[in-house]
């Protein structure tokens, strides 16, 4: 089956022809006909299967008629992120050129007034955040009244985020009489509960099982020491002995995301950051950044975990291991997407025996595990490594650098030896630390009712007495 064949205009079909798409992905061809039949629908899929397009593409159609009022939009997609909201943005300005819709894009992190002034002139597709949304609401700028088409996506996601809520509200001020497109990789109670509720006799779509993994990708477990060092020279070796050309590695924590990537800098490696506490401006411009090639690992947080198309991406790393099962899912995701295979390391240390099974128990399959990883040899413009890695034993390496004097260059962070000598170093920081503290605590001796008087000659209290002389000592010697 082709685009042709699913009732979508001749505008729009040279549009997707020109963009280098000719067969629908399993989603797209049986969502489409679907949506632009005006029902509501429930569409069940693992990401990177093409969902985006499965409602931009029919709802471009459909908006294609009528026109647009001040501060009342005509449709409406709630996306659980920025990244995801700006990704769908940039959608309907890749499929949407040939059709005059407006656009307004309202997430957080973006100067107010702006968006303001779009939906004062009218759009006929408002993409947004939940909270950014309730705001303008709840100031009057904004109202739902004329929004005939609702697209809640990533449901399951908005579930993690604690959004339902807001959801809930937001559909209560729209038209009973909509249409009304539902999306989410998973189906738990809460978000059945939510489509029963606010969905009127929809289709349901499955492509996949929830919560399954995309087959096109390899996934391995690598056993990790708990330490931070050394869990981060581990890191170092995969990367080198795998032909990483595009990597996203992920962290549970965002302190973790940025000791990560200054480490992976340090180290000569081309990576930058992303997680919760940059601005909107600040994400994006790495965003791009890795989207060009200028830099070619992402370290993140799980605000990247799902939804985001990056194309090319050859392997995922889990630097920690996942605290839910379904986050896995999706973090594997970034990389095997549109037909393309990929590679999906996690670490795993003795505390993450239990979040391990429960992701494979959600899979329904074991994940396989490695041993001691390859190392290969690094070219001359790589990071400075040992020649061999941790296969030579300690006898072939060369004399400890604490031999050296000190102005020498030290060796690599990675070795052990440097190790010690920074944990040595950091134990007499914070013993020094603690005695300066004690220091401080203690009650000054010296009385204070003749403080700021004189010292002894050499500018230290010499015992002896500084007050003012009595007057029994007050008198002078005959001449």
């Amino acid at each position: 089956m082709s685009f042709a064949e699913l009732g979508l205009s001749d505008e729009l079909l040279k549009t997707v022809e020109a963009a280098g798409y000719t067969d629908p992905t399993p989603i797209q061809k049986q969502a489409i006909p679907s949506v632009l039949m005006m029902r509501d629908l429930i569409g069940i899929a693992q990401t990177g299967t093409g969902k985006t397009a499965s409602f931009v593409l029919p709802m471009i159609d459909i908006l294609s008629e009528g026109r647009s009022r001040a501060r009342m939009p005509r449709s409406l997609i709630l996306e659980p992120t920025r990244e995801l909201a700006a990704q769908v943005a940039e959608n309907f300005e890749k499929y949407g050129k040939n059709h005059k819709l407006s656009m307004a894009l309202l997430i957080g992190g973006v100067q107010m007034g702006d968006q303001v002034k779009a939906l004062e002139k009218g759009v006929d597709v408002l993409i947004a955040t939940p909270g950014r949304l309730m705001d303008l609401f709840e100031r009057g700028k904004i109202l739902l009244t004329g929004c005939n088409l609702l697209v809640i996506d990533e449901a399951d996601r908005m579930l993690d985020m604690g959004f339902i809520p807001d959801i809930e509200h937001i559909c209560t001020k729209l038209p009973a009489n909509r249409q009304t497109l539902l999306f989410s990789a998973t189906m738990p109670p809460p978000i059945k509960k939510l489509a029963d509720k606010f969905l009127s006799n929809p289709k349901t779509i499955e492509v996949a099982r929830p919560a399954s993994t995309n087959s096109n990708i390899t996934q391995r477990l690598v056993t990790a020491p708990s330490s931070a060092f050394a869990k981060r020279d581990l890191l170092r070796r995969l990367l080198h002995a795998e032909d990483v050309r595009t990597a996203i590695i992920f962290c549970n924590r965002k302190t973790t995301v940025r000791e990560l990537n200054k480490s992976l800098k340090k180290h000569g490696f081309r990576s930058a950051e992303i997680h919760g506490d940059m601005d909107q401006s600040s994400r994006i411009a790495e965003l791009d950044r890795f989207k060009a090639g200028d830099v070619n690992i992402l370290v993140a947080s799980d605000v990247a975990a799902r939804g985001l198309d990056i194309k090319g991406v050859s392997h995922v790393f889990n630097f920690d291991a996942p605290w839910h099962p379904d986050d896995y899912v999706h973090r594997i995701g970034r990389t095997g997407r549109a037909g393309a295979t990929g590679t999906a390391y996690t670490l795993v240390t003795s505390a993450d025996a239990e979040a391990i099974e429960n992701i494979e128990k959600l899979q329904g399959q074991k994940i396989e595990r490695v041993g001691e990883v390859p190392v290969e040899e690094p070219g001359d413009s790589a990071p400075a490594e040992k020649k061999g890695g941790a296969r030579k034993p300690r006898a072939e390496k060369p004399a400890p650098a604490a031999e050296a004097p000190r102005e020498e260059k030290p060796r690599p962070a990675s070795s052990r030896d440097d190790r010690s000598r920074e944990d040595r170093r950091l134990r007499e920081d914070r013993t020094n630390e603690k005695r300066a503290d004690r220091r401080d605590e203690r009650p000054a001796r010296r009385d204070r009712r003749f403080e700021g008087q004189d010292d002894g000659p050499d500018g230290k209290d010499d015992g002896g007495w500084n007050g003012p002389i009595p007057d029994f000592l007050n008198f002078t010697i005959p001449a």
